[in-house]
């Protein structure tokens, strides 16, 4: 016997769709706020517990402090990607604007390829973001991935050489630099103490640097 109502959607985790549907669905959700598909599998996050959120305000801050000094880069947080056929939302993402050369571009509302930097604050979704995510960014060419891993108090940077990730080591001062955004440093000591003034003092010898100079000067031709 066919129902006279129609069924609520849903997004599950676990499902399988296509990324189309996926869309049409979400879009009939208004209440959900994250919700991914790598792969072609629905992930649906769990409450945000306090720790994840204030580091994860703290990247957002330090990666908005960059873009705000480095014209043609753009800070995208918590944005859905239309990336290959998945729709990933990585916590925070930088991107440099198509006509300054970078990868991506914008359809409609959403941004499609990948950024040139992906971040993901990893507690509960540990599991995603080191597994399927981490093979989707790889696939998809975002050039840098950023893993917190809140649990053990370790930050992972990885820059993609010949199609697959590998580790940036630190400079001599313990810093973690970008190698796709010149400048971008952080202080991984002063990221876990939330030392923030640290942390941006760390940021600004960077934005001081030659070589964030001459990365400006080529977004601005």
């Amino acid at each position: 016997m066919t129902s006279l109502y129609p069924l609520t959607p849903a997004l599950v985790t676990g499902q399988r769709m296509s990324r189309e549907e996926f869309l049409r669905v979400w879009e009939q959700m208004p209440g959900v706020k994250n919700a991914e598909l790598i792969d072609g599998v629905v992930y649906v996050s769990s409450p945000v517990s306090l720790d994840h959120s204030e580091f994860d305000g703290m990247i957002h801050w330090w990666l908005g402090q960059y873009a705000a000094f480095t014209p043609g880069v753009r800070y995208a947080p918590s944005a859905t990607w239309l990336m290959l056929e998945s729709a990933p939302q990585p916590d925070a993402a930088l991107r440099i604007l198509p006509e300054c050369g970078g990868q991506s571009t914008v359809e409609g509302k959403y941004a499609v390829g990948a950024p040139e930097l992906a971040v993901e604050i990893c507690l509960a979704s540990t599991e995603v973001d080191f597994g399927p995510k981490l093979a989707l960014y790889q696939r998809a060419g975002v050039r840098e991935y950023m893993t917190i891993e809140l649990f053990v108090k370790r930050i992972a940077w990885r820059e993609l050489f010949q199609g697959a990730f590998r580790y940036l080591a630190p400079a001599a001062d313990g810093s973690l630099r970008s190698q796709v955004f010149p400048g971008l440093w952080l202080d991984e000591q002063a990221f876990w103490k939330r030392d923030e003034q640290r942390m941006l003092a760390t940021l600004e010898r960077g934005l001081k640097d030659s070589a964030h100079a001459a990365f400006v000067a080529r977004m601005q031709s």
